[in-house]
């Protein structure tokens, strides 16, 4: 399996895409391009072009000084997910948000809340494709949000993606939260490849025929180490909401379906997965690594996505006075620290870019600028290994291999 990085813009926008496969899937420009069974493919915060600004204008203005790589959204397939890690506008971005096709039955939004409630406010979306992330807690199971992946055979195993939301704490500027995201590829056999399946031998399986699933279920539990499993969806074919809060996401293609549910979360060391999973975390602006250790012991650990497959934080540290919100993006000093804790095998900068920049806001920033080079030195020294280090261009793409 595959994780397949690339940069939109020179900033923090960026498209990633699971692949059951090694190698990095095809993406024509066929703008109804259907991906392959069994791929998740997320887009991040998505800014291609115009300018931003908070407030107004004599505030902060900000202009890319680099072309994006594509001129709009319908130039790379429909994501299944449209991540928003935050409400500022170079994250949240309206005009390109708009770019999205409003009522996908392929994609689904997750955002921060305030940025959820500010994509709702723009009333162009279908409400149910729009939905706030919730804190990650160990102590509530439904704050991890899980994509339920149709196996790509007949009779096989269906995979997993899981989405969770890390906010950071005693934040004036309100930047700083990380989002990890774990993938494990539904099996190209018949023969099960993990120890349990939220599939009994009597339920059928998520392999749909028509358009959209059918109605929620609760799953039978499954050998006794593993959790009760529970499938609920907000999405159906009727339009109605079931009682749990998490999202759906169905593609039209009975190949491509997809499921977000609400199930209990896997914390105990003997429910440990034994096949691996690929996993990243994004955070272009930072976050204390102690918000970080109860996800990563827990949910991590339980799904086997250690060591971490990639990091996506910025490498510059951008400091405010206190009075404009302090700290704006950690950089190498507070990346390090994740990096070396989850033994990231790849570490690709975000959210650095040399953008235009005016207003009162930037009048007193100060910035330490750190090269890939300086990075690459700081986690040999660390973690006594070497770990890939990448500052991608627009356009530029990375395959990470399992």
């Amino acid at each position: 399996m595959s994780l397949t990085v690339k940069h939109l813009n020179g900033d923090t926008s960026f498209l990633l895409t699971f692949s059951p496969n090694d190698n990095s899937p095809h993406t024509p420009s066929a703008p109804q391009y259907q991906q392959p069974p069994g791929t998740f493919s997320l887009l991040v915060d998505p800014w291609l072009s115009g300018p931003t600004t908070m407030w107004h204008p004599k505030f902060l203005l900000s202009k890319h000084t680099t072309p994006s790589c594509i001129p709009h959204l319908s130039h790379i397939p429909e994501p299944n997910v449209v991540l928003i890690s935050q409400d500022k506008p170079d994250h949240c971005h309206e005009a390109t948000l708009r770019q999205l096709d409003p009522t996908s039955p392929i994609t689904t939004i997750l955002a921060e809340p305030t940025a959820a409630k500010k994509i709702r406010g723009m009333k162009f979306f279908n409400p149910d494709m729009v939905h706030s992330l919730r804190p990650f807690s160990e102590r509530r199971p439904d704050s991890v949000i899980r994509f339920f992946i149709p196996p790509i055979v007949p009779g096989g195993i269906p995979g997993e993606a899981t989405i969770s939301f890390i906010p950071g704490k005693l934040d004036m500027a309100k930047v700083h939260n990380a989002i990890g995201v774990t993938y494990r590829p539904p099996s190209s056999s018949c023969m099960p490849s993990r120890p349990f399946s939220p599939i009994s031998q009597n339920s059928q399986p998520p392999f749909y025929q028509s358009q959209y699933p059918p109605a929620p279920q609760n799953l039978p539990m499954t050998p006794p180490e593993s959790p009760i499993w529970q499938s609920s969806t907000l999405r159906t074919d009727t339009n109605t909401i079931s009682t749990a809060s998490t999202p759906s996401s169905h593609q039209s293609n009975s190949n491509h379906n997809l499921s977000i549910s609400s199930r209990s979360s896997v914390t105990s060391t003997h429910r440990i997965h034994s096949e691996k999973a690929l996993s990243f975390i994004y955070s272009p602006h930072g976050v204390n690594y102690s918000l970080i250790r109860a996800y990563a012991s827990t949910h991590l650990v339980s799904v086997a996505a250690l060591p971490l497959t990639l990091l996506l934080h910025s490498f510059d540290r951008v400091e405010n006075p206190w009075y404009l919100g302090g700290n704006v993006a950690a950089g190498l000093p507070g990346g390090i620290e994740i990096a070396q804790n989850l033994m990231a095998r790849c570490w690709i900068s975000a959210h650095d870019e040399d953008k235009d920049n005016a207003g009162l806001s930037v009048m007193l920033v100060k910035t330490r600028k750190y090269t890939k080079e300086e990075v690459r030195t700081m986690l040999r020294q660390e973690l006594g290994s070497n770990v890939s280090v990448a500052n991608l261009g627009p356009g530029a793409e990375m395959v990470l291999k399992a």
